[in-house]
């Protein structure tokens, strides 16, 4: 019995139509990368276990695809182990590579070890896929591709001035209006939890913080209290909870919160450097807004935070998001080497535009003519033009079968084609082609000229 076709879940197969459409995306972003400065990359999409495992934190490495030894992947494994099922005992010796969980990490392996050969600051781009064993869900997958940009070995805030700008004009660029550039501070964060007394509960507090437009103030304050920080602790950041305004009134905000704090004023500082430099910038398709319950990334960043909402009418997660990490080749022997980067989250991103109807036409035409096919010799005639046609990018093909001529209109139908091209034995003696309009029926015979000048 045959095998039903099927694929793992949390994987997708594109259809022409989809690939045309996230090529269009990707092909936007890169560019914008290339104008801002940014050379490409590429990692391997596998590396060594120990290079992956333990960067994460406990829930990230239990997402990290391994990949069994070849061979007799349980001939090194240790019995006692095998016995007490000690599955990360076990997978350290039968699984010594693991599918990449992102971007970062390989990009600052990568980093490490070739240091010698990069010119600082390094401004890279990389676009490739990752493997994560997360639920799949609207939006999120076991397989989806990372479109990210990093700065590393410069701490200057320039760097954030400019991810925002850079944001701005790939979604400009997109045609996608209405998007939020939320930024927050490490430092901010920080401070909050020195002005109540309680740093060592920064995690809690922070992660609490970041529900608040979920579960609103009273379930954040309950949450926090489960947490084990005090009421009274909590009522001395209660602004937080009512802030509002534009970018500058919320910096004033903070500087009243912040003010008995020295990281929390130090962040302050950063986010005004930022919105300043920004001033006489004119933001084409987004907002910049001052977020404070912002909290990604808590495990490594270590200043700005980015995240970027769509537009309030569609209902999605996050679209983008990044921030400044002070120390992140340092896991691999590199100390002092801060960078700050973004990504782009393609598979969103898609899903936004084919929401809003955002994607041009002209991202999923393929063929623009088709050539009929009548025979040997007619065939060999329109091979001669459709040569000359794709020299000049102009994307034509023959019917490979000299079938009915009603069929082959079939398949032109079905794939989109407008234009076909009959050229029988009379085309052929006067050197011309009956170029036909195949939506609205037209038809006129012209020289190969012609037809070059009509789709170059």
């Amino acid at each position: 019995m045959a095998q039903k076709p099927s694929i793992p879940k949390g994987t997708r197969d594109f259809s022409p139509v989809e690939v045309s459409r996230r090529e269009y995306i990707i092909q936007t972003i890169k560019s914008h990368f290339k104008n801002f400065g940014f050379q490409p990359i590429e990692t391997p999409s596998f590396e060594k276990s120990s290079t992956l495992l333990g960067k994460y934190g406990e829930e990230g490495d239990r997402l990290i695809f391994k990949i069994l030894n070849s061979g007799d992947f349980l001939e090194k494994s240790n019995e006692q182990h095998l016995q007490a099922k000690d599955s990360n005992a076990v997978s350290s010796q039968i699984a010594e590579k693991a599918l990449k969980y992102d971007l970062t990490v390989p990009f600052a392996r990568y980093v490490v070890q070739h240091q010698h050969e990069l010119v600082f600051p390094f401004k890279r781009y990389q676009v490739q896929p990752v493997w994560r064993a997360d639920r799949p869900q609207k939006g999120r997958f076991r397989e989806f591709v990372q479109c990210d940009a990093d700065v590393i070995g410069s701490d200057s805030l320039w760097q954030e001035v400019e991810f925002v700008m850079l944001y701005d004009q790939v979604f400009h660029a997109l045609q996608l209006n209405g998007i939020t550039i939320k930024l927050n501070n490490r430092k901010i964060l920080s401070g909050f939890a020195e002005v109540i007394g309680e740093q060592d509960k920064l995690i809690d507090f922070t992660v609490a913080l970041d529900k608040l437009d979920k579960i609103g103030e009273e379930g954040v304050k309950k949450e926090m209290l489960e947490k084990g920080i005090a009421e009274e602790a909590i009522s001395k950041i209660q602004p937080i909870f009512n802030f509002s305004g534009n970018f500058k009134e919320k910096i004033d905000q903070l500087k009243d919160i912040l003010s008995t704090s020295t990281i929390g004023l130090e962040g302050v500082e950063e986010l005004t450097f930022v919105h300043q430099a920004l001033e006489d910038y004119e933001f084409k398709s987004a907002t910049l807004d001052l977020d404070v319950t912002l909290a990604r990334g808590l495990n490594y960043y270590t200043g700005a935070i980015f995240e970027i909402s769509a537009p309030e009418n569609v209902k999605i997660g996050s679209i983008g998001g990044g921030g400044r990490y002070d120390d992140l080749t340092g896991i691999f022997g590199l100390k002092n080497m801060s960078g700050v980067g973004i990504s782009f989250g393609l598979d969103r991103i898609y899903l936004v535009l084919e929401e809003l109807n955002l994607f041009p036409e002209t991202v999923t035409d393929s063929t623009q003519i088709l050539f009929v096919n009548f025979g040997f010799e007619e065939s060999k005639y329109a091979m001669k033009a459709i040569n000359k046609l794709r020299q000049k990018d102009i994307k034509a093909e023959l019917y490979p079968d000299d079938t009915k001529f009603k069929k082959q209109m079939q398949y032109a139908d079905k794939r989109g084609i407008k234009y076909a091209v009959i050229a029988g034995e009379s085309e052929i003696e006067k050197e011309a082609f009956n170029l036909k309009n195949l939506e609205t029926g037209e038809q006129e015979l012209v020289d190969l000229e012609t037809i070059l000048k009509k789709f170059a």
